[in-house]
C-alpha cells in the first residue's frame, strides 16, 4: 500500500499552469504522495507537465508541453469523490485519477485506465474478491461520485426507462463529440426501444443547485414523461428501471454494476467491453470483461486514494469507509437539530459532531424544544436518559455513547470519540426495538469483505487491549487461586441499562450473589464499576469480599478479562468485550448483545431477536454501524479504525482544566443529591 512521503530526490518535477494544483492543498498533498513534485516555470529534460483532465485551462499545459517535448499528467477526480459537487462546497477530493496516457472519458487518446482495462490479466481471485466485496458495500451504503442525498428519498415507482442527462459543455461529453442533440437522440432511442415504459429523465446533481445546466428540460417531454432534479440514490434509481440510455456518465457505470446493459451513445471508459450496448463503439476495445473485472480496473489499480486522518495514501477499502463515515455526518445532519436534555458540559462536543452543516440549537424547556423543531424543519435529539412520551411522540432521536467511547470516564466529563444516534429506541432498552437491533438482525447478510473488516477490528482491538473507557489501571493482584475463573463486573445501579435491562437480577449484591451460588468452586473476581470506584456513581457493595475470592478495585478491565473463563454481568458492555476475547458469558439481564445465540442468557428472552449472526456480524453492527466517530485531531467524522488508532496511541487532546472543575463540582452535586434521597 502507498504510505508516507516518497525521498525527496525521487521526485518528478511537475510544471503546472492552473492554479488549483497550487491552492488545493488535498491535490498538492496527493500528487506529492505519488510521486510528484509541483513547480511552476519551464518544465526541462525529465520533467512533466500536469494539466487538469480537458479543463478550460488544460491548452495552456498543453501548448508548454508541446513546445518543449515534456510527456503531460493528466489528473482527473477519481470516481468517488466527496458528499457534495466542488462548485457546491463540497471540499476536496477523495481521490485522484493520475493518468500518462490520456484522460478516461477521451477517446482520442488510449489513457491508462483504458490500457489497463485492456491489458492488465484481471484475474487475481484476491482483487476480484476486494472489487465484489466494495461493489457491494457502495450498494449497500449508497455511495456514489457525490454522496449528498438521502437514500430514502423517494424514487419512481418501478418500470421506467431512464434517461441520463449531463451537464452542457462537460468535457467528457464533448470528448465524445455528443451534444443536446445526441441527448435527445437518446430520450428518442427510449421511447421507441420502451414503447410500453415510463420515461424518466435524471438531471445531473449539479444542475439542481443551478450550478450548470443540463441538455434535457421539462419543454422536451411528453406528457407521462418526468425530469428528476431531485437529489436520489443511484442505486434504487437503477434498480427500478427497465432500462438505462446514457451518453457517457458514470452513472453509466454505476448502472453496469447495478446489473444493466446500459445503451451509451458516447464512448466512455466503460464502453466497449462487451457490458454495454455501444451506439458508437470504438473499433479498438474488443476485449470482453466482466463487472468485477472492469471495477478492479477502474476503482482498485488505476485511482490513487487519500486518507486524510493519517496523510497517506490509502485503498479503495479505506477511502470507502471515509466516504461513508463523511456521508453518514451529513445525510444525519442535514437539517439541523434542536437538542434537549444536553447538560452543559455535553453542548460542545456535541456541536462539534452533529454541528455540520446547519448547527444545534440546544433548549431545555422540552415543549418549546418541540415547537422549535416543528417550525424550523430542523430534526429533535435527546440524551437518551432524558428522553419522554412527549418527545418520543414527536420523534426525538436518542443519542448516547458509543462502546468505544474515550480514554476517561463520562462522569468525569471526557468528551466521547464515539456517539449512537438511534431513531427507533437506543441500544440498552430491550423493551422496544432499537435501531441496533435492526442491524444486528441484517448483519447476517454481510459481505465476505465486511467480514473481513469486522475481523480486523477485532483483531486489533485485541492488540491494542481497548475497551469502552479505557483507563488502564493496576494488573491482577498476585497470588489468585488457580482454577475456573469468573469475573463479575459491577455496574451502576440506577443506570438505565439496568432500570431497563435488568430482570431477575437488577442489583450487584444480587448479581454477585448468584454467581457464587451458581458456582460454589469457581474463583469469582468482583470488579467494581469505574464510576463507583470514583466515587460519582451508587452502586457499592461493601460485602463483596465476603463472597467474591477478590475484589479488583482499580483493575485494568482487560488485565481482569484475560485472566477469566467467563464474565456473569447483568446487562455490562464489559460482556460483549468479553464476547471479543472468546470468553463464555451469561447474563442475567438483556443487553444489547444478548438473545442473539452468542450469550448464556438467564434473564427472559426476547422473542424479536430470532437472527443468529456470528461474532464478526456482531461487532460489523455493534461497532461499525451502529455509531458514529468524530476524530479529535482533524475535529471531522471518521471511521472507527481511526478512532482506533486514536485510542491506542492516546493521540487526543485532555479535559480542560475548566471541564475537571466541573466535573468534581458534578460529582459532589450528585453526591450530595444521593444523601439527600438516601435520608
Amino acid at each position: 500500500m502507498p504510505g508516507t512521503d516518497p525521498d525527496e530526490e525521487a521526485l518528478r518535477r511537475l510544471y503546472v499552469y492552473n492554479g488549483g494544483f497550487l491552492t488545493q492543498g488535498r491535490v498538492r498533498r496527493i500528487l506529492q504522495l505519488s510521486g510528484y513534485d509541483i513547480r511552476i516555470g519551464k518544465p526541462g529534460e525529465g520533467d512533466l507537465v500536469g494539466v487538469w483532465g480537458k479543463s478550460p485551462t488544460a491548452p495552456r499545459g498543453e501548448a508548454v508541453a508541446a513546445k518543449t517535448e515534456a510527456p503531460m499528467l493528466r489528473v482527473e477526480d477519481a470516481f468517488l469523490r466527496s458528499v457534495l459537487p466542488g462548485r457546491a462546497g463540497g471540499g476536496p477530493p477523495l481521490g485522484l485519477q493520475l493518468d500518462l496516457g490520456g484522460v478516461h472519458f477521451d477517446p482520442a487518446t488510449v489513457s491508462d485506465l483504458e490500457r489497463l482495462l485492456s491489458e492488465h490479466p484481471l484475474d487475481d481471485t484476491v482483487l476480484l474478491d476486494r472489487a465484489r466485496g466494495a461493489m457491494a458495500e457502495m450498494r449497500r451504503l449508497h455511495l456514489t461520485k457525490y454522496t449528498g442525498f438521502a437514500p430514502e428519498a423517494p424514487v419512481p415507482e418501478p418500470g421506467y426507462v431512464l434517461v441520463i442527462d449531463q451537464t452542457r459543455d462537460d468535457a467528457s461529453v464533448t470528448a465524445s463529440k455528443a451534444g443536446r442533440n445526441t441527448f435527445l437522440e437518446a430520450l428518442m432511442l427510449a421511447r421507441e426501444e420502451h414503447p410500453a415504459a415510463r420515461v424518466v429523465v435524471k438531471a445531473h446533481p449539479e444542475t439542481a443547485g443551478g450550478h450548470r445546466s443540463g441538455h434535457i428540460g421539462n419543454e422536451d417531454l411528453r406528457p407521462g414523461e418526468t425530469l428528476l432534479t431531485e437529489a436520489v440514490s443511484p442505486w434504487p434509481l437503477l434498480e427500478g428501471a427497465v432500462g438505462v440510455y446514457t451518453v457517457s456518465s458514470q452513472m453509466g457505470f454505476e448502472a453496469i454494476l447495478a446489473g444493466h446493459r446500459p445503451v451509451i451513445l458516447g464512448q466512455p471508459f466503460y464502453a466497449g467491453w462487451g457490458l454495454t450496448d455501444d451506439r458508437a463503439p470504438l473499433a479498438r476495445r474488443r476485449r470482453r470483461l466482466t463487472r468485477p473485472q472492469l471495477f478492479t480496473a477502474a476503482m482498485i489499480l488505476h485511482p490513487v486514494w487519500y486518507d486524510p486522518f493519517r496523510d497517506r495514501l490509502c485503498e479503495l477499502e479505506d477511502a470507502l469507509a471515509i466516504l461513508a463515515a463523511e456521508t453518514r455526518a451529513w445525510r444525519d445532519d442535514r437539517s439541523g437539530w434542536i437538542g434537549t436534555g444536553m447538560r452543559l458540559w455535553k453542548r460542545g462536543p456535541m456541536t462539534e459532531v452533529f454541528g455540520r452543516p446547519r448547527g444545534i440549537r440546544f433548549d431545555d424547556q422540552e415543549s418549546r424544544a418541540i415547537r422549535r423543531a416543528r417550525k424550523s424543519g430542523r430534526r429533535l435529539m435527546v440524551w437518551a436518559g432524558k428522553t419522554t412520551p412527549a418527545l418520543e411522540e414527536a420523534g426525538a432521536h436518542r443519542v448516547e455513547d458509543g462502546f468505544l467511547r474515550s480514554r476517561g470516564l463520562g462522569a468525569d466529563l471526557v468528551p466521547p470519540l464515539s456517539l449512537v444516534l438511534d431513531d427507533l429506541g437506543i441500544y440498552y432498552d430491550p423493551t422496544r426495538e432499537s435501531r441496533l437491533e435492526r442491524l444486528i438482525a441484517a448483519s447476517t447478510e454481510l459481505s465476505p469483505q465486511a467480514r473481513s473488516r469486522a475481523r480486523r477490528l477485532i483483531r486489533r482491538l485485541l492488540t491494542e487491549r481497548l475497551g469502552k473507557y479505557n483507563l488502564g489501571g493496576a494488573g491482577l493482584p498476585s497470588g489468585l487461586p488457580a482454577g475456573r475463573r469468573i469475573l463479575v463486573p459491577g455496574q451502576v445501579e440506577d443506570d438505565a441499562s439496568i432500570r431497563l435491562g435488568a430482570d431477575s437480577v437488577g442489583t450487584n449484591l444480587a448479581l454477585l450473589e448468584a454467581a457464587r451460588a451458581a458456582n460454589p468452586a469457581a474463583v469469582i473476581l468482583w470488579k467494581p464499576h469505574p464510576d463507583v470506584e470514583a466515587g460519582l456513581r451508587q452502586g457499592s457493595v461493601p460485602e463483596a469480599g465476603g463472597i467474591a475470592d477478590a475484589v479488583l478495585t482499580e483493575t485494568d478491565p482487560m488485565a481482569a478479562l484475560d485472566a477469566v473463563d467467563e464474565v456473569w454481568t447483568i446487562t455490562s458492555t464489559l460482556g460483549f468485550e468479553a464476547l471479543l476475547r472468546g470468553k463464555t458469558v451469561v447474563c442475567f439481564g438483556r443487553p444489547f448483545y444478548a438473545g442473539w445465540g452468542l450469550t448464556d442468557d438467564r434473564g427472559a428472552p426476547l422473542p424479536r431477536r430470532t437472527a443468529r449472526p456470528d461474532l464478526e456480524a456482531l461487532v460489523h453492527a455493534c461497532l461499525i454501524d451502529y455509531p458514529r466517530y468524530f476524530d479529535p485531531v482533524t475535529r471531522r467524522a471518521c471511521p472507527v479504525e481511526v478512532a482506533v488508532d486514536r485510542l491506542a496511541s492516546g493521540e487526543i487532546p485532555r479535559p480542560s482544566r475548566a471541564n475537571r472543575l466541573l466535573a468534581k463540582s458534578q460529582g459532589a452535586l450528585a453526591g450530595q443529591a444521593w444523601l439527600w434521597r438516601r435520608g
